[in-house]
């Protein structure tokens, strides 16, 4: 298959939707969508092309998606029911009926994770690795566990008697404990819960000649019960989780941000449980005790049959099979910085830089960093810091580059949800360090990717930018797919500034040059950008539009690319997880296609192209990259950067091989129906499917290049597997 094949090959067919295309029904439910993109996770644990461990991951990936999801998205419907609320989402959902709905697809996802867990657990003994319950143990098991759990476990342990004296205790976010039903021949009938420690592997490994053997921890606890209640022996137990609403509420007049967050995770721990999970067919007076006491209704609890806590599976993909993992890949150092003997402010002199993670090593943006805070000529460092690692050498940069004198400036996003925390302890240490911190806005989270080093070459000062569509985060960066330009443009460079300015000083950037920044100008410039490539249409030029996101779901920006596609737009979409707009309708959407990835790394560039009036791919296209998704949070509640692309070998790079791979790619694809639905497209025995991450693994020239020209960029072609 050839790039012009696939531009070439027909639109589906679309069809005809019985209901008013002017009406909600034209949109899908955002919760829903989120709810397949989920499905679609946990089906590659059942594909049989993904190596076996991997699939293991998938499924442990599903299982983490759907707590985030359920102590999120679905505590804020359950407190818009409680509330009365019955304001409808875009596809006229209430909330009330949106748990309904939701409620009966997790539950079905739930179920099918346990099948998958079960279909697994099989295939993996087969392949010498073993979870085993207390029944698959050895009597030459005994001793070594009896050994781990005396000095391992049991010092951690804090069993809890439940009666008059002493009351039920508080089981926090993802709590994991025991129920436990004890009787005794010489003392009283006894009640008592043993939480399981989060600070201990879940699954312990056996000694073994041959393969490797698991056991849960909580097998183990089962299994010295005496010990931990001498006299007693168990008359009934099961085991249950909680997942409890973590959505934070800060004040947006708090005087001291930080202490305001602080108190604000403290309380997390302590939401309203949302969903329990309890072992199927626990004794009823446990399960009574149980729900009564953590005030869980009968339709928050379910039952499950199986492993509770399928998020912990992640823990037994381990390195002793290589076979059953991904082989190895090392991201490759571009060739323009090895050309340069490694100074990135050299190569970025040469000419703009763009890096395809994580197929170029994020190691750059590291090095750009740590190249400016060793510099003596660098004067300044300003940095956006939504997510990164714990130890993360991005901050150690900043912190020498302050302690070093130089002018450090951190934009610290304290909203970053789940890493406020580590968000907080990295804003100490800049602080310590010397670095001027700041937090934004409190009404808006700042999403935005920008790093600046400002450097004095000669008797002038010179800006170095960073922009990226992912986090300062070296860990996702090696699985994450996402971009990053760098450039000594020294319009790029001023357009940085003022979005500094506007985030430390509140100055409203006036005169952007290439950017476009939420909530001011991003969107106006995206619905005027899809409005200009419909007049191009209705003026019979050719008119495209190639977009990939993570998320698509804003009403003003859906509609438009309605109206595009109805004045002749070809629009095709590369739509990771959400998505609310609905293709291949008659009279609606007939000209716009969806597809999803996903595979082996995690699709996260955010890119958006427009033929202008000459197709794709075009010299004459306009091309952007940006930090910002096309949901309503990044586009009208979120500092967000849309940067256009106007050096035409970047431009190249983007068009014809970062999405013409996206857009060929099958091998890792779904299609989205118009029924909201994803399918993925049939692949016969024998035929090639086309992997785009596949692709950029193995043509290690195709990115990265930047001394290349325009005309030296290879389109995308391949003839074999």
């Amino acid at each position: 298959m050839t790039l012009s094949n696939f531009l070439d090959s027909p639109f589906p067919e679309a069809v005809d939707l019985d209901a008013d295309l002017t009406g909600p029904s034209r949109f899908y439910n955002r919760e829903l969508s989120w709810l397949g993109f989920n499905w679609r996770v946990l089906e590659e644990a059942e594909n049989p092309r993904t190596p076996l461990l991997e699939r293991l991951r998938f499924l442990s990936i599903s299982a983490t998606n759907l707590d985030e999801f359920y102590t999120v998205r679905v505590a804020g419907l359950r407190e818009l029911k409680r509330a009365g609320n019955t304001t409808p989402a875009l596809d006229g959902l209430t909330p009330a009926e949106q748990l309904v709905l939701i409620d009966l697809d997790a539950r079905r996802l739930m179920a099918r994770q346990q099948t998958v867990y079960d279909s697994l657990r099989v295939e993996m003994a087969e392949r010498g690795l073993s979870i085993l319950g207390r029944a698959d143990l050895a009597e030459s098991d005994l001793p070594y566990l009896e050994d781990f759990f005396l000095n391992k476990v049991f010092p951690v342990l804090s069993p809890l008697a439940v009666d008059p004296a002493h009351p039920f205790p508080f089981i926090p976010n993802e709590g994991f404990a025991l129920a436990l039903s004890l009787e005794s021949a010489t003392r009283p009938a006894l009640r008592a819960l043993l939480p399981v420690p989060h600070q201990i592997d879940r699954f312990i490994r056996l000694p073994s000649e041959t393969g490797l053997r698991f056991l849960p921890l909580e097998e183990l606890l089962l299994l010295h019960i005496g010990q931990l209640f001498p006299g007693y022996k168990i008359k009934g137990h099961c085991a249950f989780n909680v997942l409890r609403d973590s959505d934070l509420e800060v004040e947006e007049e708090a005087e001291d941000l930080v202490r305001e967050f602080e108190v604000a995770l403290k309380r997390r721990r302590r939401g309203e449980v949302v969903r329990m999970k309890m072992s199927c067919g626990s004794p009823s007076a446990l399960k009574k005790l149980i729900m009564s006491e953590l005030h869980v209704t009968e339709d928050e609890v379910v039952e499950v049959e199986g492993l509770i806590g399928i998020a912990d599976l992640s823990e037994l993909v381990v390195d002793d099979f290589p076979d059953l993992l991904w082989p190895p890949y090392s991201p490759r150092v571009p060739e323009r910085v090895q050309d340069h003997d490694g100074d990135m402010f050299s190569a970025i002199r040469q000419k703009d830089m763009l890096l395809h993670h994580p197929y170029e090593t994020f190691d750059m943006v590291v090095r750009f960093l740590k190249q400016a805070a060793a510099d003596p000529d660098v004067v300044a460092i300003k940095q956006t810091l939504y997510r990164t690692s714990k130890n993360s050498p991005i901050v150690e940069a900043l912190c020498e580059a302050a302690e070093d004198g130089k002018s450090v400036t951190a934009l610290v996003e304290l909203k970053a949800r789940f890493d406020e925390a580590a968000n907080i302890r990295q804003s100490r240490r800049l602080e310590r360090a010397g670095a001027h911190v700041v937090y934004g806005f409190t009404q808006y989270k700042t999403h935005a990717k920008i790093s600046t080093v400002v450097r004095r070459e000669g008797d002038q000062l010179v800006t170095y930018t960073h922009y990226g569509t992912g986090n300062y985060h070296p860990i996702t960066a090696r699985i994450y797919t996402d971009l990053s330009l760098f450039t000594c443009d020294a319009k790029l460079g001023r357009d940085a500034t003022k979005v500094f300015n506007f985030l430390s000083g509140y100055a409203q950037p006036d005169g952007l040059e290439n950017l476009a920044i939420s909530p001011l100008t991003l969107k106006p410039t995206l619905l005027k950008m899809i409005a200009n490539e419909a007049e191009h249409a209705r003026n019979g030029r050719p008119a495209m539009i190639w977009a990939k996101m993570n998320s698509l779901i804003e009403k003003d920006v859906i509609d438009a690319l309605y109206e595009a596609s109805q004045a002749g737009v070809k629009i095709s979409l590369v739509v990771r997880g959400i998505c609310g707009l609905r293709p291949g309708i008659k009279g609606l959407s007939e000209n716009i296609r969806v597809k999803s990835i996903i595979g082996r790394f995690l699709e996260h560039s955010r890119i958006v192209c427009f033929g202008n009036g000459y197709g794709l791919p075009s010299k004459k296209a306009r091309v952007f990259i940006s930090s910002a998704d096309w949901m309503s949070r990044n586009l009208n509640r979120r500092v967000e950067t849309l940067i256009e692309i106007t050096n035409p070998t970047v431009q190249a790079q983007i068009v014809s091989q970062i999405m013409a791979a996206n857009m060929a790619d099958v091998a890792q694809s779904w299609v989205m129906a118009a029924d909201g639905k994803f399918y993925r497209p049939e692949i016969k025995d024998g035929d090639f499917a086309f992997s785009c991450h596949r692709f950029f693994m193995e043509n290690p020239s195709l990115s990265g290049r930047g001394s290349a020209g325009a005309s030296d960029v290879p389109q995308l072609t391949h003839t074999e597997d």
